[in-house]
């Protein structure tokens, strides 16, 4: 199992909205962990996992950043260092 953090950057005036719309999605390559809207440089946080890392990057690509209102999308993939 594969994990990321997407760091979204959205349009001014849009976080709420794409907050939404992201919970809402039913993704058919990976799973929505958590979404949650935050202060910073980013507006929302999105825990995303998949099966392996080319699932979670249609996850993203498909279906996280063609969101309306998502500006910027970083990924932030999740190691075990143990």
């Amino acid at each position: 199992m594969i994990r990321g953090y997407v760091l979204i950057e959205t349009e001014v005036g849009a976080t709420l909205a794409v907050g939404d719309a992201v919970r809402a999605i039913r993704s058919e390559y990976g799973t929505i962990v958590s979404v949650d809207t935050v202060t910073g440089p980013y507006d929302v946080i999105v825990l995303v996992e998949a099966a392996d890392l080319d699932l979670l990057g249609k996850t993203i690509m498909h279906e996280v950043s063609p969101v309306a209102g998502v500006q910027r999308t970083t990924t932030c993939l999740s190691v075990n260092l143990a």
